[in-house]
């Protein structure tokens, strides 16, 4: 039977950044260090696959700290941040803790806490109940944030404090987000902003990639979890810059291949969290069933590393 030809447009950047390879890195690290079982709050970043693949090694992931034994064995913190009343249980318990917190998330936590000390009130832009945003506003006394989800939010918001500035969650669509601070700024003129924005930079160039790729792709694929924000921001990207259909998969047994009916280029990314073996799994599936050929479309490179804690450096 004759296979239909098929040009995968490769995303590129993709899948893991630094913040999450540095988290999966912590737990590994403290498995060699400390041996099995080692406690992590949550899941240590937003991956089905990731964390099942940790807990076979020996990872234990817990809702809460009170589900974990009095044991001399280390809980670690996930990459998405933890209120600072996490920590103070963890010390009321003597339990030794590693926070495996991405460094810019914990930028967004120190300007908090620092736009706070200048009696600023202060508008998270982000998503109600993810860990990220739970963990942000758990910096700070409880009033002293309020979240604005969206443009609707943000323009019917009733604020009469004097002082105001915004933050942001990293893993936000870099479109919309953009759109809810005009809106904010036009509201409140004097509002403060950050510095350097708080969309991290490996949503921003993912979500660059896409976009770079949409408008040529009859179909768009995003490996990651369905709990994964970044990747969810993803398919959205592909969808409002020109592809026609685009789905977030877990892996390649996700795919309906219903789906390929009359296209000849696929665009394929991964989310921040999803690991490239799954992209792997699916351009040679593809190959089984389509003659493929790959183009990788590159938007920019990443070069940043963050390293683990002082602790564990010395783990191989």
């Amino acid at each position: 039977m004759t296979k239909n030809d098929l040009r995968i447009l490769l995303s590129s950047p993709r899948g893991f950044c630094a913040g999450v390879d540095r988290a999966i890195q912590i737990v590994e690290k403290s498995l060699k260090k400390f041996g099995a079982p080692v406690y992590v709050r949550h899941e240590i970043v937003h991956n089905k696959l990731v964390v099942e693949d940790l807990k076979e090694k020996g990872a234990i992931f817990v809702k809460e700290l009170d589900e974990i034994p009095d044991s001399d064995q280390p809980v670690i913190f996930s990459a998405h941040g933890v209120p600072k009343s996490v920590p103070e249980a963890a010390r009321f318990r003597n339990m030794e803790y590693i926070d495996a917190t991405c460094p810019l998330v914990s930028k967004v936590h120190r300007e908090a806490e620092n736009l706070h000390k200048d009696n600023y009130h202060i508008l998270l832009i982000g998503h109600d109940g993810h860990p990220e945003v739970v963990g942000t506003m758990g910096q700070l006394p409880k009033g002293s944030i309020t979240l604005i989800e969206d443009i609707e939010e943000a323009t019917s918001i009733n604020l009469q404090e004097e002082k105001l500035a915004f933050i942001t969650q990293t893993t936000l669509s870099v479109d919309d987000t953009s759109d809810i601070i005009l809106k904010l700024k036009e509201r409140f003129p004097h509002i403060h902003s950050p510095k350097k924005e708080d969309i991290c930079y490996a949503t921003t160039n993912r979500q660059k990639a896409v976009k770079d790729i949409a408008v040529q792709a009859d179909l768009f694929l995003v490996l990651g979890s369905s709990n994964s924000s970044n990747s969810k921001r993803l398919v959205e990207v592909a969808l409002k810059n020109g592809c026609a259909k685009a789905y977030l998969i877990q892996d390649v047994s996700a795919i309906d291949w219903s789906w390929f009916e009359n296209v000849q280029t696929l665009g394929l990314s991964a989310g921040a969290s999803a690991p490239e073996s799954v992209v792997i799994e699916v351009i040679e599936t593809c190959k089984e069933k389509f003659n493929v050929t790959i183009e990788e479309i590159t938007a920019m490179e990443e070069n940043v590393v963050f390293h683990v804690p002082g602790s564990l450096r010395d783990v191989v």
